[in-house]
């Protein structure tokens, strides 16, 4: 039976609905956006070809590998081996991510309905396949990172280097012994949340649609606490992007070991529950931890006048009051659309997204502004870089892996040091993975 589109806009990824339609830009090897001078175009360069430079989370569409398109082919969509020479972009977090297809009409999806569990652990399957197949199939461009020793090993040989990362922790139900068992297969960092909330974690983006509520489990489920526990002896990050703010909080508090957020923002750039509160960015960093910050335009600037005019125009023929925060604005979030009918759901999202779709993107000016404000408050070893790519990740002059060396360009014209750089790049992250692995009992193995 063929998915409805409006449904398939709940069941894919809000954040690409957001971004969907945004075109790439054209790249050429010595290309940076207007404004920069020819000796920080010329000093990009040549920075771009000596640091480890690491994206933390990249998500590979299901397609990934297959006739038209391949690993090494330049193709649609905004990472593959061909953009990320050109980029020069060492290495990335690919995850092996998952959401449920259906809606079980009991509860929602974070209730770990068996059927709709397996769906999920098949999607995981489809795209651990299509990581180990590229690594198979171009052994002399790519390899796996299975530690920080690894990776430098790889960057070394020129080969990209893809570090595994995990998101959702509905696909796993209940089943903690899951955790082991994608530790084994080389999984070294594991997000719980993602839209909706799931039996281990509230997320910051509840879906009444699930019949989500905010703060349901008030944080951690006794086995999302066990799973902080859990984690830490396998070594592998735990990454608290799209926790809610209490359950971040708790994992934070249980944990003997850093944490990451592996594509946030700050709440200061747009004031959304999915951004990171000034709180949650000193928690994060008392941690020991890192914000690797995310190349989102929805997260790193406010919607336009203009495109909320339009959507509380939407709102209005649903009889929805004005916009009081932009956490409605960006996904189908008012508790009542609880009580709705499917069929009215889904005429509102598909506006919704067509409106959203409308927005410009955010600038690279926009996305250095936004680690200006993390490094003050947090400092130049609490941050990092991410692009969400595939996601809804990608803005103007940072819209696929080629253009990896524009965000240094921009770096550079803000005066930061070649070493801060490099700090923000992959250093930091680097850091955080070696006290992980440190602290776990037993120590994480260096293969699968």
């Amino acid at each position: 039976m063929t998915t409805p589109r409006w449904k398939k806009a709940l069941f894919i990824s809000l954040a690409a609905a957001v971004a969907a339609g945004a075109g790439f830009a054209a790249w050429h090897y010595f290309a940076t956006p207007a404004g920069y001078s020819r000796e920080v175009t010329r000093q990009a360069n040549d920075l771009q070809e000596r640091i480890l430079s690491f994206d933390s989370h990249v998500t590979l569409p299901l397609t990934f590998g297959t006739e038209g398109s391949e690993a090494d082919k330049d193709g649609d969509g905004r990472f593959d081996l061909a953009k990320a020479a050109r980029g020069r972009l060492s290495g990335a977090a690919l995850t092996i991510f998952a959401w449920p297809e259906s809606w079980t009409g009991d509860g929602g999806p974070h209730r770990p309905t068996p059927g709709f569990v397996e769906a999920a652990r098949h999607t995981q399957e489809v795209r651990y396949n299509a990581i180990t197949a590229m690594v198979r199939d171009f052994p002399q461009q790519v390899g796996i990172a299975y530690t920080p020793q690894d990776m430098r090993r790889l960057h070394g040989e020129g080969k990209f280097a893809v570090f595994l990362s995990m998101l959702n922790a509905y696909a796993l139900g209940d089943d903690i012994d899951q955790l082991d068992r994608w530790a084994a297969r080389g999984v070294r960092m594991f997000g719980f949340s993602y839209v909706g909330n799931n039996s281990w974690a509230d997320s910051s983006r509840p879906l009444p649609f699930f019949n989500d509520t905010a703060d349901a489990l008030d944080g951690l489920s006794p086995v999302g606490q066990r799973a902080v526990q859990r984690l830490n002896d396998l070594g592998v990050i735990i990454d608290v992007s799209q926790m809610s703010s209490k359950a971040l909080a708790q994992t934070i508090a249980l944990s003997r070991a850093p944490v990451v957020a592996s594509h946030s923002a700050p709440r200061a750039m747009v004031d959304i529950r999915r951004n990171l509160s000034d709180k949650e960015l000193q928690l994060i960093k008392g941690s020991g931890g890192v914000i690797q910050l995310v190349a989102f335009s929805t997260y790193l600037k406010p919607l336009s006048s203009k495109t909320q005019d339009k959507l509380n125009a939407l709102r209005a023929r649903y009889d929805l009051p004005p916009l009081a925060t932009l956490d409605y604005a960006l996904m189908p979030g008012d508790p009542v659309i609880a009580g709705w009918p499917e069929q009215k759901v889904g005429q509102y999202a598909n506006a919704l997204y067509g409106i959203l779709e409308e927005e410009p993107p955010a600038t690279l000016k926009d996305y250095g502004d936004a680690i200006d404000y993390t490094v003050r408050k947090v400092g130049i070893d609490h941050v990092g870089l991410s692009s969400d790519f595939n996601e809804g990740g990608g803005i103007d002059g940072w819209q696929n892996a080629s253009e990896a060396r524009n965000v240094t360009a921009e770096l550079i014209s803000r005066g930061y040091s070649e070493a801060d750089i490099a700090k923000l790049w992959g250093g930091n992250f680097l850091r955080v993975w070696e006290q992980v692995q440190r602290a776990a009992q037993p120590v994480a193995t260096s293969s699968p």
